[in-house]
C-alpha cells in the first residue's frame, strides 16, 4: 500500500512493534522522526525500512558522524537520513559507538551510495564498517595516521594568533 499519509507517530508505532526495545530512544527535532537504535539491530532495522511496500524508505540522503568526546562510552554517533521518496517521509536514525570500538555493519547492501558516505566517515572518524567492500581513504591523503574530525586534533596551528577555536564551536 502507497501513501502520501505516512506520519511519525505510525511509522514509530510499526518500528516498535517490529524491533521494540532496540529503539532507544525517539524524538522529533525540526518535524522528523529521530530513533536512536541499538547497533545490533540497526542493519536489520534500514534494511526492514527499505524492503516494506508501506514506507518504501528508499533513499540514503546522508550518512555521517559526530563527535561527542565528554560522552564516555558514547563518542561517536553515527547518523542515517534516509528518506521515503514515493511517500515524501523523511526519518533519522542514530547509533552510538564507543570511540576505542567504533564499528557497526556497512549498508552497502541495502543501498550503494552508501559506499563513498561510509568511506568518507571511515576517515574522518575511524569508524569500521564491517563487510564493507573498499574501506579505504577518500579525501586525506594516505599517509595520514589519524582521523582529522574528532575533537582531540586542533582546528589550526596552535603558533597562530589571527585564529581562535571557540569561534568552530569548539
Amino acid at each position: 500500500m502507497q501513501s502520501n499519509t505516512l506520519t511519525n507517530e505510525h511509522v514509530y508505532t510499526k518500528l516498535k512493534e517490529v524491533f521494540g526495545d532496540s529503539i532507544i530512544t525517539n524524538e522529533e527535532p525540526f518535524g522528523i522522526l529521530t530513533l536512536e537504535v541499538a547497533n545490533h539491530e540497526l542493519h536489520n532495522m534500514i534494511s526492514w525500512l527499505n524492503k516494506d511496500t508501506e514506507f518504501s524508505i528508499n533513499f540514503l540522503t546522508l550518512l555521517g558522524a559526530v563527535h561527542y568526546p565528554e560522552e564516555k562510552g558514547r563518542e561517536i554517533a553515527i547518523v542515517y537520513h534516509l528518506h521515503s521518496l514515493v511517500n515524501n517521509f523523511r526519518i533519522r536514525l542514530k547509533v552510538y559507538l564507543p570511540i576505542d570500538n567504533a564499528s557497526v555493519k556497512t549498508i552497502t547492501d541495502i543501498y550503494l551510495g552508501a559506499n563513498w558516505m561510509e568511506r568518507e566517515t571511515f576517515d574522518f572518524y575511524g569508524v569500521k564498517f564491517e563487510g564493507h567492500p573498499n574501506l579505504t581513504r577518500i579525501l586525506n591523503a594516505d599517509e595520514v595516521d589519524y582521523h582529522p574530525m574528532l575533537k582531540q586534533y586542533r582546528l589550526e596551528d596552535a603558533t597562530r594568533e589571527d585564529k581562535d577555536d571557540k569561534f568552530f564551536g569548539r
